[in-house]
């Protein structure tokens, strides 16, 4: 075998996986909307399991676990009656949150001061009643910080200066808070293995076609789809942030759960018609 042989079919494969991935699909858009948050120990993990799933897949249906599949059609029934309730199910939560969003594309949420340990900024006095600035005599310690005296009272109140606003690229919480890295991979996972679609493309027809590779060219035709599968996820996961200036407005996000809610309602609903 020649180097243009090889390489000609590693492209072949390449291409004809991608033709099968690049679509509007819910495993995509899942992964679009985590990438989009821009958190990287939550979209990292979940490109490794979508490209290791196809890579095991891909790799099964070369093995001719392609013809067990094919034989046995009671189980892809059961995938996909338990995979149309998942999506369905995914579906009404898209939908709610295009109905009732939460806010546009956030830099810190409204825990992030609690949940650092930096206190907010306190009021403190021998007394519990209020400041009285009105001819208020005493020292003032800088322009943000220090005691004033009360002549009405005669007490004495200390005005702590406010922590400074800090800022952070984490760009995260778009529409909503991040999602855990557990439920993140919780979930891709179900959108990968409960959906028959994920058999049929990677298991019966790539390794099908692989399979009418002369040789170990079929190997080689395998490690392309591979290849394509893992970056086409890394594209999608982490160059999806690019976008992130155009989902910083919440009727962005509103626009996305809501074609996320009608994509995996309309693959839902073909899963479960047996389409």
């Amino acid at each position: 075998m020649t180097t243009s042989t090889l390489l000609l079919t590693s492209l072949t494969g390449m291409g004809t996986g991608l033709a099968l991935i690049v679509a509007i699909g819910a495993q995509n858009a899942y992964v679009l909307k985590l990438g989009l948050q821009g958190v990287n120990r939550v979209i990292v993990p979940v490109i490794v399991i979508c490209a290791l799933s196809d890579a095991v897949l891909i790799t099964a249906g070369v093995a001719g676990v392609g013809a067990v599949v094919a034989a046995a059609p009671q189980a892809l029934v059961v995938v996909r009656v338990v995979g149309a309730a998942f999506l369905l199910v995914y579906a009404g939560f898209a939908a709610r949150r295009a109905l009732r969003p939460v806010g546009g594309l956030t830099v810190d949420g409204p825990d992030e001061a609690s949940a650092s340990g930096t206190p907010a900024a306190p009021v403190v006095g021998p007394g519990s009643g209020p400041l009285e600035p009105v001819g208020a005599t005493g020292p003032v310690e800088g322009p943000l910080s220090g005691s004033v005296t009360s002549p009405a009272t005669g007490s004495v109140a200390t005005v702590a200066a406010p922590a400074p606003a800090r800022s952070s690229t984490s760009g995260r919480a778009p529409g909503s808070a991040p999602v855990r890295r557990r439920t993140a991979v919780l979930t891709v996972l179900a959108l990968t293995w409960l959906n028959p679609h994920t058999y049929l493309d990677t298991i019966v027809f790539l390794g099908s076609v692989a399979n009418q590779q002369e040789g170990d060219l079929r190997w080689w035709f395998a490690g392309g789809a591979i290849a394509g599968s893992l970056a086409w996820f890394a594209a999608l996961g982490l160059g999806s942030r690019l976008l992130r200036p155009f989902f910083a407005r919440p009727s962005s996000w509103r626009i996305l759960d809501g074609l996320i809610a009608v994509v995996m309602t309309a693959l839902g609903l073909e899963l479960l018609l047996g389409a």
